[in-house]
C-alpha cells in the first residue's frame, strides 16, 4: 500500500498547471549574528531562501511566502527537472497563477530551527547546526526561539535585498503565524495579509496537543536529553510524525487511508498485537522522518506553543493594530487550527475578509486543496 504522503505528493504534482517555474536555485543568507528575542545571540546564522518572478525597478512587488511547520522555503517549481513533486503551492504561484510570477515577485526562506535539518536542499541554523564557539552541533543549548525571530530573520533578508514593503503576506498553519507576525510588528510594510488554516493565537487546549507531538522524544532514552547520535534519529521522532500526521488529518481522509480494526483477526486474539493503521502510520512518518531532526521539532513545537500575535499579553489587542486587507482562509473540516480558532481572531478584524476552503484532508486542505480558492486569491491581490 502507497503511503498517505506518497499519495499527497502525487496529488500535488497532478496540480501542476501547463505553465510552469523556471528550475528553482536555493540561495542563502548570512547573518554575522542574530540576537533572539530571548536575548541569546547567535553567530554565523545561515538561512536558505528561493524566489520566483522578477522584482520591479521600485521593488513594490514583493509578496513573501511563510511556510509551515513541517515545510521549508520550496513553495513552488522544482530545483531539477528530475523531482518527482514541485512545491507544495505550486498550484497557486506561477505564471498564469493564482499568485502571478508574470506581476510579483514571490520569495520564501526556511525557518530557524527547520526541521528538514539533513535535507541537501535545506540552509538552516538550527539545533543540527555546528555552534561556532564549539566546534560541536548546538543541540539544547539552542535558545528558545519564537514565531517573531522566525520574522526577524526573514526582515533581515528583505532589507539585504532592499525590500522596504510587502505587497503581500501569505502563509499556511505556521506560517499563518509569522505573516499575521508581519502584519502586527510592521503595519506600515504590510499591505495584505493572507493567513491559510490559521490562527492568531495558541490556547492551552492547542499547546498541550502539540506537547503530544513532543513527548515521544522526550520520553525516548535514545533522544539522550538532546544529545542524541545525528547520524541515528531516536525512534521517538517517527512516533512524533506519526501523531503530527493523524493530527493534520480529517477522519474522512484518514479512514479511507488506513485499514479499519475490524478486518484484522491479529488484534481480535492478541492484546500485544499491533493495530494495523499504527503500523502503517509509523512506515509514513519513517519515511518522512528520515531528512529531519528530533530537537529541531521540539524548537518548532515550543515556537507554536509560544504563539500569539505580537507576542505580548493581549493579541487581541495587537491585532488591532494591523493595517493590512485581509483575507483569512480556514479549512472547513480542520481539526488542528479550527475554523472556530480563525472566526476568533478574524473577529478582532471587523473589516477583514473569509473564506473556507473545503474538502476531506482536514488541516492539510490548506496545503492540497488550495487551488479551490485560487480565484478568490487572485481577485484578493488585484484589490
Amino acid at each position: 500500500m502507497k503511503t498517505i504522503w506518497l499519495g499527497f505528493m502525487l496529488l500535488l504534482s497532478s496540480l501542476l498547471s501547463a505553465t510552469e517555474l523556471p528550475l528553482v536555485q536555493k540561495q542563502q543568507l548570512e547573518l554575522a549574528q542574530f540576537t533572539t528575542q530571548s536575548g541569546a545571540v547567535l553567530k554565523q546564522v545561515k538561512v536558505g531562501w528561493e524566489a520566483y518572478g522578477s522584482l520591479n525597478a521600485d521593488k513594490s512587488n514583493a509578496i513573501l511566502i511563510t511556510h509551515y511547520f513541517s515545510g521549508t522555503s520550496h513553495a513552488a517549481g522544482k530545483y531539477r527537472s528530475t523531482d518527482a513533486a514541485a512545491g507544495y503551492w505550486d498550484s497557486i504561484i506561477g505564471p498564469g497563477k493564482a499568485i502571478d510570477t508574470n506581476q510579483f515577485y514571490v520569495l520564501s526562506v526556511d525557518s530557524l530551527a527547520n526541521l528538514n535539518a539533513f535535507s541537501p536542499d535545506v540552509i538552516t541554523t538550527g539545533p543540527a547546526s555546528l555552534n561556532p564557539d564549539t566546534g560541536k552541533p548546538y543541540g539544547l543549548s539552542f535558545p528558545v526561539v519564537t514565531i517573531r525571530d522566525f520574522v526577524e530573520v526573514q526582515k533581515a533578508l528583505l532589507d539585504q535585498l532592499g525590500i522596504k514593503k510587502l505587497y503581500a503576506v501569505i502563509g499556511p498553519s505556521m506560517g499563518s503565524f509569522q505573516a499575521i507576525e508581519w502584519a502586527v510588528s510592521y503595519p506600515e510594510k504590510v499591505e495584505r495579509l493572507m493567513p491559510v488554516i490559521g490562527t492568531a493565537y495558541i490556547d492551552s487546549f492547542s499547546a498541550v496537543r502539540l506537547e503530544r507531538w513532543a513527548q515521544p522524544i522526550k520520553q525516548d532514552p535514545a533522544w539522550n536529553k538532546g544529545a542524541y547520535p545525528l547520524t541515528q534519529q531516536p525512534q521517538g521522532l517517527t512516533r512524533a510524525l506519526a501523531y503530527v500526521i493523524q493530527d493534520a488529518l480529517h477522519p474522512d481522509l484518514f479512514n479511507q487511508s488506513y485499514p479499519a480494526p475490524a478486518l484484522d483477526k491479529a488484534i481480535h486474539q492478541a492484546i500485544q498485537a499491533e493495530l494495523p493503521a499504527w503500523s502503517q502510520l509509523m512506515i509514513a512518518a519513517k519515511q518522512r522522518s528520515a531528512q529531519m531532526d528530533a530537537n529541531s521539532l521540539l524548537y518548532l513545537v515550543r515556537a507554536s506553543q509560544l504563539w500569539r500575535a505580537g507576542m505580548g499579553d493581549n493579541w487581541q489587542q495587537q491585532l488591532k493594530s494591523v493595517k493590512a486587507k485581509t483575507l483569512w482562509l480556514p479549512a472547513t473540516g480542520d481539526l488542528l487550527l479550527t475554523p472556530a480558532m480563525a472566526k476568533h481572531s478574524k473577529a478582532q478584524m471587523p473589516d477583514a475578509l473569509y473564506e473556507e476552503i473545503s474538502g476531506q484532508a482536514g488541516h492539510l486542505d490548506g496545503l492540497l486543496n488550495i487551488q479551490s480558492k485560487a480565484e478568490q486569491i487572485r481577485q484578493f491581490l488585484a484589490q
